[in-house]
């Protein structure tokens, strides 16, 4: 891509605009939190619908899955990559352009006649979400006002919590009544309303400071930055290899029946939406102690259910508790990024995804590791020792203040 080309979309790209907005955009805010909703519903839907999406591709389950790996693979990359590759353009096109690759996603997936093909169109949806991810943080801090930065990141990262509670029974429903294309026709229909209320909402936004391949790198060498990143990797593989087998240790010590237990996992998808917007409210006092506080009350909500004789009542309260805390983790780092690494967000969030993708995978690891050699029980001791330890290291290395 030439510099002229590039230089024609960024529209004086020479100036760098850093100044605060004056009055907070909320519209354009609820836009990229339909943007983070359209996304991690895409991302989801394969997961309600492998058993219908192998038969009629001819693959196993098993590869059928794949579509999944997929898209964490490539959100990784895009995560990384977003901000060098992009850094002359204007930053509400490029946004533009990650929902039209949604929308070319999904609707080439809905039309996918094989496997191969699906897999190469689960390939767009990764680089949307890893670099949209990435560019969430940094493009909140240019839309509202400093000191509502905290509500504002927790409107949008309520998109993951509504796309967890919503994806999974949405796309098996639909599938179930119209085959498992009609799931993805419908995720493409919701890329196209989250493209046009971003077209009305989002203002034009040119690029600040450049990023460089390099930056990242820079980054890491920042005191605290490293550390923080170790801290943020740990807390979601502690999160993941416990979310893996939820099921599983919900079914062990819990009696009830299989209503019940869709009952209890739907709590626990609104209570991680609710997690989203407490975590707003703590991050305005304090983000510190939301960044410690986070992973104790998962750490110890997951040690409550495997140690402690709490009845079904005190059960439910604990995986209500589990699901609020986890709604804020992903908010409360958004937020540290933005406050550690004001200069160079844009950067510091593809880190940021890069950490979460990969702690996906290893907290997966990790959990299957423990729960064959010791069941639930190891897996969610393991996974509560990794929360509890991220917490204590948070409280001694890692800056929450500024650092330019």
């Amino acid at each position: 891509m030439s510099d002229a080309f590039l230089d024609s979309l960024s529209s004086d790209t020479g100036s760098i605009d850093d100044s605060e907005p004056r009055a907070p955009a909320w519209m354009a805010v609820f836009s990229l939190a339909m943007g983070v909703f359209g996304l991690l519903t895409a991302e989801y839907l394969p997961a309600s619908l492998l058993t219908p999406m192998s038969a009629g591709l001819g693959v196993s389950e098993a590869l059928a899955g794949q579509a999944v790996t997929v898209t964490a693979v490539v959100a990784m990359f895009s995560g990384l990559l977003t901000a060098s590759l992009t850094r002359r353009i204007d930053r509400r096109i490029v946004l533009f352009v990650f929902s039209l690759l949604m929308i070319a996603s999904n609707l080439l997936a809905a039309l996918s006649s094989s496997l191969i093909v699906l897999l190469a169109m689960r390939v767009l949806l990764g680089i949307a979400l890893g670099g949209f991810w990435s560019m969430a943080a940094a493009v909140a801090m240019r839309l509202v006002p400093a000191i509502l930065l905290p509500r504002a990141l927790s409107i949008i990262f309520s998109g993951i919590s509504v796309a967890t509670v919503v994806a999974v029974p949405l796309g098996s429903y639909l599938g179930g009544l119209y085959g498992w294309r009609s799931a993805f026709f419908a995720a493409a229909a919701l890329g196209v309303l989250t493209l046009a209320f971003q077209f009305f909402a989002l203002p034009p936004l040119k690029p600040t400071r450049p990023a460089r391949l390099g930056t990242i790198l820079e980054i890491l060498r920042r005191p605290g930055i490293g550390a923080g990143m170790l801290c943020c990797t740990l807390v979601h593989t502690g999160q993941y290899a416990l979310f893996t087998y939820i099921r599983p240790v919900l079914e062990s010590v819990m009696v009830i029946n299989v209503s019940g237990l869709a009952l209890i996992l739907l709590a626990f998808g609104v209570a991680n939406f609710v997690g989203t917007l407490v975590a707003g409210w703590m991050l305005e006092r304090s983000l510190r102690a939301t960044l410690v506080v986070m992973p104790v009350l998962i750490g110890g909500a997951s040690l409550g259910l495997i140690l402690l004789p709490a009845g079904i009542t005190g059960q439910v309260l604990l995986v209500v508790l589990w699901g609020v805390a986890f709604g804020g983790v992903p908010v409360a780092w958004s937020n540290w990024v933005a406050h550690a690494v004001p200069d160079q967000a844009e950067s510091a969030g593809g880190m940021v995804v890069v950490s979460v993708q990969s702690a996906i995978a290893a907290g997966a690891a990790v959990g299957g590791l423990m729960f064959s050699m010791g069941g639930v029980v190891g897996v969610f001791g393991v996974a509560s020792a990794i929360l509890l330890f991220s917490a204590l290291l948070i409280v001694f290395r890692v800056r929450t203040n500024v650092s330019l």
